[in-house]
């Protein structure tokens, strides 16, 4: 590689690594363009996501077509989650990640001009939604696998904390920006969406992630992990093209560490899918306001941000000490969240709920970027996120038939019931308090 490709986008980290060290992130352009790409398309997609159901009602005035609207790009999110893997390993990730934003735009810059010429139907809102579902999954899977392209290892922590930051800030800022801007008029959201993925368009345009920057893995072991790939590509039928979207999984299930990180946050994400449900229904009951409501479903995200500082500290622990130690703390505080106290008591039940999951998020995603393969990473990290999914969806619709029959309260007590059953068992596991955190080396020998 020329000296002048080094210094271009990502490359500049790596080659001035070589030198005198890794370049701080904040000036690692690479690693800027791609943040900053990323926080404007989270926050136009969190805005979107507020105004879109409110647009499907005011065209409608159907609930249930603003819930099936609602249904099928999450349905989509998920039925396409394992082919985005597999496409993010096939092909080059960062022309994966235009095309996704540039398929982004046009689909919600299509709702702007049809409300400007008055032909906006149910029908083109369920469009976009079939293709903003399937997008998010790829686009997840390419930016998560662009980060290490332009990040070295030793400061692959600290970029994800700052992935932490720019998901819980956007959760904070997109939904009161959505509703705000719909009050402006329907099209407004959506147009501000589009101008935020052309922003990302941009930036991403402007990478230049590093060509082979990820040394974790001997060409030994990568080739030995990619040789039935290869020899899938050779012989492409339906059923190798699901054995190797499938083999994401494979590779999950095989690896003990990543397994158990995985199983353990999947229920731990099935058990907080379904809070903001059960706090809105039971502030409801107290008769609350909506904007008090909102206010108090806001701590999420205010605590998303605080455990963002945390991640450092926190990763001080052993991976099975912050399992544990979330999960116990979970337990507690679903019972505390539980009484009736308002809406303040409820944001602060919601904030302490938050300060330990970007931390657990972040240790997953260490797991997986040392101990799988780059060829493979695209595919297991889909099937981490389809598995965090399904766990959210299940529990969500779980709670949501639940809550005919039960009180919140009741519900509160009986998922923390269940996560006391989770974290008995991994304590009285050997092998689970035994988990150490993956190194460097110990990835290229794995």
């Amino acid at each position: 590689m020329s000296e002048s490709d080094a210094r271009d986008g990502g490359g500049e980290a790596v080659t001035t690594e070589k030198r005198s060290g890794p370049v701080p992130l904040r000036r690692n352009r690479g690693f800027q363009l791609l943040w900053t790409g990323s926080a404007f398309s989270t926050l136009g997609l969190e805005t979107a996501d507020m105004a879109f159901p409110l647009l499907v009602l005011a065209v409608t005035r159907s609930p249930a077509a603003a819930g099936i609207a609602g249904a099928v790009q999450m349905t989509t999110a998920l039925v396409l989650g394992l082919p985005a893997g597999e496409l993010a390993d096939r092909f080059d990730r960062r022309a994966l990640l235009l095309v996704v934003e540039s398929l982004r735009a046009v689909a919600i810059g299509s709702i702007v001009l049809a409300q400007v010429t008055h032909h906006l139907v149910l029908v083109h809102l369920l469009a976009v939604a079939l293709v903003m579902g399937a997008m998010r999954p790829l686009s997840a899977t390419a930016r998560m696998l662009l980060l290490r392209s332009v990040v070295p290892p030793e400061q692959l922590t600290a970029a994800l904390t700052r992935e932490e930051v720019r998901i819980s800030g956007a959760s904070l800022a997109g939904p009161p920006l959505g509703g705000m801007l719909f009050a402006l008029g329907r099209v407004v959201p959506f147009l501000v969406t589009t101008l935020t993925f052309l922003v990302s368009i941009s930036c991403v345009s402007l990478m230049r992630p590093q060509a082979g920057a990820d040394k974790t893995f001997k060409a030994d072991e990568a080739d030995k992990a990619d040789k039935a790939d290869k020899a899938d590509q050779m012989h492409p039928d339906a059923s190798s093209a699901v054995r190797r979207m499938l083999s994401g999984t494979v590779v999950m299930w095989r690896n003990p560490l990543l397994r158990r990180t995985t199983l353990f946050t999947a229920v731990m994400n099935a058990a907080s899918a379904p809070v903001v449900l059960i706090v809105v229904v039971q502030l409801q009951h107290q008769g609350i306001s909506s904007g008090l409501i909102g206010v108090a479903t806001a701590g999420l995200a205010l605590g998303g941000l605080a455990g963002a500082a945390l991640v450092t500290r926190l990763h001080r622990l052993s991976p099975a000490t912050l399992m544990l130690g979330q999960a116990g703390s979970v337990a507690v505080l679903l019972c505390l969240l539980g009484l009736s106290l308002g809406p303040w008591w409820a944001a602060a039940v919601l904030f302490l709920l938050m300060l330990g999951v970007p931390a657990m998020r972040v240790l997953v995603d260490i797991v997986m970027f040392r101990q799988v393969p780059d060829e493979q990473r695209g595919r297991v990290v889909a099937a981490v996120m389809t598995l965090w999914g399904l766990g959210a969806a299940a529990g969500t619709l779980l709670a949501g038939v639940l809550l005919d029959f039960m009180s919140p309260l009741a519900i509160l007590i009986a998922i923390a019931a269940a996560l006391g059953i989770v974290f008995c068992l991994g304590l009285a596991s050997r092998a689970f308090r035994a988990m150490a955190w993956p190194t460097e080396a110990a990835a290229s020998d794995h």
